[in-house]
């Protein structure tokens, strides 16, 4: 992964999500609703890692978002995170919501699951880092998992 020009595009570009929402492709899907939306992270760092965040651009949780529109999205948050934890098995269950006015402003909560067996030094946010790695999917296993999590999702 190229951090720099990730970084580049992140704090210079347009928002990803924003752009994603109005039907740039590029993200796989596994939920959506009137309000939010989540997908495979481009940039996974474990197995299954998704991001959830509201269609609307919003930056803060908790100076944007009124309590109704808060518990709604962690709502989505626990739905996802349990069909990550269905499909992917983790030993844990991160969940984060990173971001700042200078790059990915766009609120948004990653899901990511510990994969078991990971040696201690490598967990939390080390697991999180993409300067430590990140996974390649192809398209097809994308979709497949993808098709994975909507499927749990669908089953409640």
């Amino acid at each position: 992964m190229d951090l720099d020009a990730y970084e580049a595009r992140v704090r210079n570009g347009p928002c990803f999500i924003c752009a994603f929402v109005a039907g740039e492709p590029g993200h796989v899907t596994v939920y959506e609703d009137d309000q939010h939306i989540a997908f495979l992270d481009r940039y996974p760092t474990v197995p299954g890692k998704v991001l959830v965040a509201p269609k609307t651009h919003i930056e803060h949780a908790v100076r944007e978002l009124g309590e109704p529109a808060y518990l709604a999205l962690m709502s989505v948050v626990r739905k996802v995170a349990l069909a990550v934890e269905a499909v992917v098995a983790p030993e844990r269950t991160y969940l984060l919501s990173l971001g700042s006015q200078q790059g990915n402003a766009h609120l948004h909560w990653h899901i990511a699951g510990l994969p078991p067996g990971t040696p201690y030094r490598e967990q939390q946010f080390h697991a999180l880092m993409t300067e430590n790695g990140t996974l390649s999917y192809t398209d097809v296993e994308a979709a497949a998992l993808g098709e994975r999590l909507r499927a749990t999702l669908a089953e409640g």
